[in-house]
């Protein structure tokens, strides 16, 4: 019976909330068969697995390798396409949507239907899909793949639902946008060029219709080649044949001139009265050399040339085109050419493609260009055409979380509600100033501040040392405030220091950020074992930084044999493990010294948080220190607590001393469970990679999640299974302490009061606790030390120790005591001297029922335990996963309740009750997890988390299922009812002379009856997801209506003949078999049955 019960244990999660006491046999976490059961721990829990859902909510960043760009003049949005298969579409600050093709193949170019709440993509895998934008969440009404040829290139024409595509192969194909099928009419490579000519022109890699006439199709070839190609007639108007290859061609708007960028730097513009050879040849940045040749420049990749109403002169912008000799030494170019002006802006990374923005959509009128959208590998920026210096627009968008690669995050949900306006407010003197005074250009789309929102914060640590704030609250970002921590540190001299020996690339590179926002303690780990504490002042101030050192490292002293473990207490020198200065007898000159030069002076230090205190380990034999896996830190108790692979520091930041520094076996005490193998210490130089790579030590993955990349190409994946680190002991002897955590509790299983106590978890599975005693009076705590020291083992998990959390015996969850934030500069009062104003949740004041004691949660990387203090009891123990490890465990509160949320190395995200440890929810979210991934993933309260998910982004989700039955109204629209704009009144004259005055009728030349089917075989029509009813919303407007309802009538009337038909047919059939049925009966009417 017992075994069935387990097996029912993970069946129970869609029970009703029940009562979660130890003796409840339901529950998945079964109470251990010893432990005793106190009557008065009774919980009434109310999470159940309908509480859950997983859903993505919002991606913040730049998007990652992007590949194309698309804007929408009339609705004013912006649309960013992505190798991966993302879309990512801007409008108004808070519009901001991410959407992402199931086949993950390269977007190759983004067409808008212009003020029609829709968008066509074309991918790498030659498939168009149609989006519908008039809904929160884009999706896809249709998409057609081509079988035989691949696409290079798109046209869609203003008001037009025929859609231009050209291939490799050199074809035109015409695509409705309304049923997304193929037209018959097929502009083919050889019917374009003429007979004579052998050569194949290559694939097409320019389409527009003319601006003067809609029934011109100007068709450019890679190789040189512009075809205009008369659609009514069916043939050629002319052929323009260049040596050079063509990357771009851009019409004046009145359609007698275009303008083609080539390969070999120069521009030719072509007048269509003589296409014999161009009226004008320029290489803008090439010189004519002395023997008379011109200089080699690189391809000018695209060309814009648009006409305004204030100058008589065009606007020519174009990218690339340096020559080769300038171009060694310069950065990517962009290229403004107005009249005489050369205007050259240099960018700090390479052109993907920009977009000149117009007002009008109408390709024939001026075009009065007032911006340029320049998208680059990994900058997103807006030039302001509009002023003389062409100032550029402050992004609105957090397009630089990735400005010096993301190493580590933390995230804090429902945050004191005036942390935001401070940091905000100190912040905003740190901004960039010259930027342009017009109001960002992409204002598309609505959004409105949701009714649920509460403030949020993410802090993201990089590779440079500096610390990034946001304000994350109603699912967008904002950038706060930016913290530098290498400014504490004196700049290193070539050849000088140790930092250039253990982390030459980024010495100051973040490795993991502990705060406290209700005290405003900031803590930051660097990958050079430096621990930085900050408080935050509104007021500058000039301030000498204390440094202290620590001699933390793992000696031959620390191996023992297996016979002194039988009879020795597991002792280790405690001489190797004190503080000592540097150069202190016995230690060589290049030993006892850090990693990094604290300056020495006294810092001018601006508002907002300034350097207090800066604890260093030391080199030690030649070896450079260990990271640093594990770090707490408490403005209650006024201590900070570090660990690393080779033991524990605790320093007083009040009183600036070093409390405690204890090797990991010292901690012990007479009472190591372990018996250690004999092994000489490892002395390998550590890896200068270490934010980078798994190491194959048995060091806990919560330590190495929080090395993040610091790169691009150190993004492998990983899926691998990892055996119990208890198991693997004899591999290594070093046990590294993996997590701390400060808090009020019971010290030793006899005390009758809490107290300060400090609890560890090791790398083996082993959880320690360290009592304290800290003085209650302000001025004793300023000069009475600190007495605290391990108590002995409280108990022993699977795996590495991840996570602690406190909770009353009611269920609900303990806060860690905290003092109440005040200005360290602040004005000073003689009449009330300032004291420090403590907020302790301690467990005996938080229920009165219930009696004295709590509840700890302990999480390792395989199993989660509840435990009764102080009798230390086992409650419920839940094996979490055994072909797997966690990489990151959070006590979270959800639908005002709390429980264990667990991210698991296969990529499964879990949730479980508390205390009762029952599965709540189970659900593998990504089917790989990669290294990135791995090192951010962090979960927060309210049901929500985040991680790294690409080098530049940011992805947000929630697993709260009230969150997602809520995000709609969270997110922003995408597309706003608007009026187009009416085309211009060309005059009497223009329009007699040289307008548009010929109509053109698509339909009567591409429609099926006209143009016949395409052939099957060329392309697959898969109609998408969301089927004809909400394809009806993708296009509007008048002409968007009559052709529908037009289409409507014809399928009707097609409909209507078939069925007459039909009928026609089952008459004939009728009247057929009764003749033949009374025929067979005149022929057998005489016939007895033994004769038939």
């Amino acid at each position: 019976m017992k075994k069935f019960r387990k097996v029912l244990d993970g069946l129970s999660s869609s029970s009703p909330g029940g009562v979660a006491s130890p003796s409840c046999g339901s529950a998945a976490g079964t109470p251990t068969a010893h432990a005793p059961t106190p009557q008065d721990i009774h919980v009434q829990e109310t999470l159940v697995s309908e509480n859950f859902q997983i859903c993505k909510t919002v991606r913040h960043g730049f998007p990652y390798q992007p590949t194309c760009l698309a804007f929408d003049p009339v609705q004013k949005i912006l649309a960013i396409g992505s190798r991966t298969g993302g879309i990512r579409i801007l409008g108004r600050p808070g519009v901001d949507c991410y959407s992402q093709h199931e086949s993950g193949a390269a977007v190759l170019q983004l067409q808008f239907l212009i003020n029609e709440g829709a968008l066509v993509t074309a991918c790498a895998d030659d498939t168009l899909h149609l989006w519908n934008l008039r809904q929160r969440r884009p999706a896809i009404l249709h998409s057609l793949k081509f079988n035989r040829e691949r696409i290079t290139f798109c046209h869609l024409p203003f008001q037009s639902k025929w859609l231009y595509v050209g291939t490799e192969r050199g074809n035109t194909h015409i695509v409705n946008i309304e049923s997304f099928v193929l037209s018959g009419y097929v502009i083919m490579w050889n019917k374009a060029i003429e007979l004579a000519t052998k050569a194949h022109p290559g694939p097409v890699v320019h389409l527009s219709d003319s601006p003067k006439d809609e029934g011109k199709l100007l068709i450019g070839f890679e190789s040189g080649t512009v075809v205009q190609w008369d659609l009514r007639a069916k043939k050629v108007d002319f052929r323009i044949y260049y040596d050079e290859a063509i990357h771009s061609v851009s019409w004046h708007h009145e359609g007698k001139q275009f303008m083609c960028s080539h390969s070999d730097g120069s521009l030719t513009m072509w007048n269509l009265r003589n296409t014999a050879r161009p009226i004008q040849i320029t290489y803008p940045h090439g010189k004519i050399l002395k023997d008379g040749r011109k200089e080699s420049c690189k391809p000018i990749l695209k060309v814009e040339y648009k006409t305004s109403r204030n100058s008589s002169e065009p606007y020519v912008i174009f990218s690339g085109g340096l020559s080769y000799d300038k171009s060694g030494g310069r950065r990517p170019t962009l290229t403004i050419m107005h009249g005489k002006a050369i205007t050259v802006l240099e960018m700090d990374h390479p052109i993907v493609e920009f977009l000149v923005l117009c007002d009008t959509p109408y390709s024939n009128e001026v075009q009065d260009p007032y911006a340029v959208v320049v998208l680059l590998e990994k900058d997103f920026i807006v030039v302001d055409l509009t002023q003389s210096n062409f100032p550029i627009f402050e992004n609105p968008y957090p397009m630089d979380i990735h400005e010096s690669p993301v190493t580590c995050t933390a995230y804090f949900a429902e945050c004191p509600p005036d942390i935001i306006p401070i940091l905000y407010s100190i912040g905003a003197k740190q901004k960039k100033t010259g930027y342009s005074h017009k109001e960002w250009p992409v204002s598309g789309g609505t959004w409105t501040l949701g009714s649920q929102t509460y403030p949020e914060i993410i802090v993201t640590g990089h590779a440079d040392g500096t610390v990034k704030f946001w304000d994350a609250s109603a699912i967008t970002l904002q950038m706060l405030y930016k913290l530098k921590t290498s400014k504490v540190f004196e700049k290193p001299k070539a050849g000088e220091g140790r930092a250039g020996e253990l982390v030459e690339e980024d010495p100051y590179a973040v490795q993991m950020v502990s705060w406290c926002p209700h005290s405003r303690l900031f803590c930051v780990v660097g990958i050079s074992a430096h621990v930085i504490l900050y408080r935050f002042s509104k007021h500058d101030a000039n301030t000498q930084i204390v440094s202290l050192e620590v001699r933390l490292q793992f000696d031959s002293e620390d191996v023992i044999s297996p016979s002194e473990a039988e009879n020795n207490p597991c002792f280790s020198d405690p001489s190797s493990h004190s503080p000592q200065p540097p150069g202190s007898p016995g230690s060589g000159t290049q030993d006892s010294l850090p990693c990094l030069k604290v300056k020495s002076r006294p810092v001018r230090m601006p508002p907002g948080y300034q350097a207090e205190m800066v604890v260093q380990l030391q080199w030690v034999d030649g070896e450079p220190p260990q990271q640093i896996t594990s770090l707490d830190i408490n403005s209650a108790y006024g201590l900070l607590a570090f660990g690393n692979c080779n033991g524990l520091t605790v320093v007083d930041f009040l009183q600036k001393t070093i409390l405690m520094c204890m090797g990991t076996l010292d901690l012990y005490g007479a009472a190591d469970p372990y018996q250690r193998l004999t092994r000489s210490p490892r002395k390998n130089r550590q890896s200068t990679s270490g934010l980078t790579e798994l190491s194959d030590n048995q060091v806990s993955m919560d330590m190495e999640r929080s090395k993040s990349p610091t790169s691009e190409s150190r993004e492998n994946s990983f899926s691998r299974s990892r055996s119990s680190s208890v198991s693997s002991i004899d591999r290594d002897t070093k046990e590294s302490v993996t997590t701390l955590q400060f808090g009020e509790s019971y010290g030793r299983k006899g005390d009758a009061l809490p107290t300060a106590c400090l609890w560890v978890g090791t790398s083996l599975g082993v959880v320690l606790l360290l009592p304290i005693s800290i003085p209650t009076e302000e001025e004793e705590r300023m000069e009475e030390p600190i007495t605290m020291g391990p108590s002995g083992t409280v108990l022993m998990l699977k795996g590495s120790v991840l996570r602690f959390a406190f909770l009353d015996c009611g269920g609900a969850l303990i806060q860690s005591p905290y003092e109440v934030w005040r200005d360290p500069n602040g004005p000073e009062d003689p009449d009330r001297p300032r004291r420090r104003k403590l907020i302790n949740f301690s467990p005996s004041s938080s229920q009165e029922a219930c009696g004295d004691g709590h509840l700890a949660v302990v999480c390792s990387e395989k199993q989660a335990k509840v435990i009764l203090m102080p009798t230390q009891a086992v409650l419920f123990t839940h094996n979490i996963t055994e072909s797997s490890f966690l990489l990151r465990a959070d006590v979270v509160s959800v639908c005002n309740s709390v429980c264990l949320a667990c991210f698991c190395a296969n990529g499964h995200i879990m949730t479980l009750s508390l205390p009762s440890l029952r599965p709540l929810m189970d659900i593998n979210y990504l089917p790989l997890t990669d290294l990135r991934i791995a090192r951010t993933f962090v979960f927060t309260n309210g049901g929500q988390a985040l991680y790294l998910s690409s080098p530049t982004e940011i992805q947000r989700l929630t697993y709260s299922q009230e969150m997602t039955d809520n995000l709609q109204d969270m997110l922003g629209e995408l597309f706003t009812p608007i009026e187009t704009p009416e085309a211009q009144n060309k005059g009497f004259l223009k329009g007699f002379f040289g307008g548009n005055a010929q109509t053109f009728d698509r339909e009567e030349l591409f429609g099926e009856a006209a143009a016949g089917k395409a052939s099957r075989s060329l392309a697959q029509h898969i109609p998408g997801p969301m089927g004809l009813e909400n394809m009806k919303a993708a296009a509007g407007g008048v002409v968007g209506d009559l052709a529908r309802a037009r289409i409507a009538l014809d399928q009707r009337g097609e409909r209507l003949g078939e069925l007459e038909e039909r009928t026609a047919l089952m008459m004939n059939s009728a009247e057929t078999f009764s003749t033949h049925a009374h025929q067979v009966m005149l022929k057998h009417k005489d016939k007895k049955w033994y004769q038939l």
